[in-house]
């Protein structure tokens, strides 16, 4: 079994120690008569983990632990550790989702002190702080989000202007209410920076009682909001913006599937149906009063999304694929991720009420993070002609650069 140990070099030694947290390592354990050892299942770390005989008596064959590094590898001899943690089997449902928590030490649990801030907080909202609101409860809202969804962050509502232009509210939970600066959950989020989605379960910035509780905007219930109202005109331009603390209270939720399925029998596409007869049916009278409302999104989203196309913007249309799970948690089957013109919708709304959020702030010459594509290099333009010159495509290239609306106009 000595075999099993690679001899490594200097440069190992060092890249060992960059791909260790806290000392470390995720792997699986295989025993031998006289001693055990971990192989890592990160493949940049090319050497096994001795574990000696008295520090693997209890461990099983094929199990997946984490090892505490006690002796760094040197010369020809391997980087030698204590098992402090077993996993499970390796076969085991759910251990690689759980692997991989460990291995990139992600916070899977929420300190203490943080659960009980979180807790703390009140399921309902305050009325003392309506009147300084906007409220829009008695208009028309909807989120819309996939079927899976389980915290519903934003919600979306058009309505036609009697100018001819549109009213497009676009509405976020209004986490700040809650998450005070400086707050144990502040702090907790601002080290974690963002909800991390795994195959089978959500790592989320915040905890449940907010993420799931107050800060989700459900159907039928009161919540703190902070909208942007935007009007835009037959061309898709904003003519006019507000950003307001709003209370909303969302009229239905909606999954893209669902507003599909109604715009399709609105339309009257023979398109592939998406439910069966009865459940369409059932779909169709519960939402016939909303068709309207449904109708005015599909339009607004048509004019900003040409809009965008005129401006140069490229449409990078790449399949998505979902892994479907049993009952146990067992990956069975891989599919094409369904995407509709409802997912357009919401994505054309997004994006344009994150330009005008931006635009406000900039004129305002207030301390804002902006995420911003540089202009593409012109050596790699040149190189990417070469290559699509065979394929019959060539990118402009004018002042010596080329820009996004000349990569659109190549591949119309």
């Amino acid at each position: 079994m000595k075999e099993k140990f690679t001899e490594i070099s200097k440069e190992n030694e060092k890249s060992f120690d960059r791909e260790l947290i806290n000392n470390k390592i995720v792997g699986v354990f295989q025993k031998s008569k006289n001693f055990g050892f971990v192989v890592p299942d990160d493949k940049k770390i090319n050497t096994d983990i001795y574990i000696s005989k008295k520090n693997s008596k209890k461990i099983k064959n094929n199990q997946k632990v984490i090892a505490q590094i006690i002796k760094y590898p040197k010369g020809n001899k391997n980087a030698e550790g204590v098992i402090i943690e077993v996993l499970g089997n390796v076969n085991q449902a759910g251990i690689d989702m759980l692997s991989l928590v460990k291995e990139y030490d992600l916070p899977y649990e929420f300190p203490e002190p943080v659960i009980n801030e979180a807790k703390s907080i009140k399921q309902e909202i305050a009325k003392k702080d309506i009147p300084n609101r906007l409220d829009l409860r008695k208009k028309e809202i909807f989120t819309i989000d996939g079927e899976d969804a389980k915290d519903l962050d934003d919600a979306v509502a058009v309505e036609k202007l009697k100018n001819g232009n549109y009213l497009l509210n676009v509405s976020i939970a209004d986490v700040s209410y809650y998450v005070k600066e400086n707050s144990k959950l502040d702090k907790e989020a601002l080290l974690r920076g963002t909800s991390i989605y795994m195959l089978d379960r959500v790592i989320p910035m915040l905890p449940q009682e907010l993420s799931n509780g107050i800060c989700s905007l459900n159907q039928k219930t009161d919540r703190f909001a902070i909208t942007v109202l935007m009007e835009i005109n037959k061309d898709g331009f904003v003519v006019s913006s507000d950003i307001q603390k709003s209370i909303i209270n969302v009229t239905r939720r909606m999954s893209y599937k669902e507003v599909q399925a109604i715009l399709n029998e609105a339309n009257g596409e023979c398109k592939e149906e998406l439910y069966t007869k009865k459940e369409k049916e059932k779909l169709l009278q519960e939402c016939s009063k909303y068709v309207k409302h449904f109708k005015r999104m599909e339009e607004l989203a048509n004019i900003l999304k040409n809009r965008r196309n005129i401006a140069g913007s490229l449409n990078l249309d790449i399949p998505e694929s979902k892994i479907i799970l049993d009952e146990n948690g067992i990956a069975i089957d891989v599919k094409k991720y369904d995407m509709y013109f409802s997912n357009e919708i919401i994505e054309q709304f997004m994006l344009t009420a994150n330009e005008t959020v931006a635009e406000k702030f900039y004129w305002l010459e207030a301390p804002f993070i902006y995420r911003v594509h540089e202009v593409p290099d012109l050596d790699k333009i040149k190189d990417l002609n070469t290559f699509l010159w065979n394929l019959g495509y060539k990118i402009k290239v004018s002042r010596g650069y080329g820009s996004s609306k000349s990569l659109f106009r190549c591949f119309k």
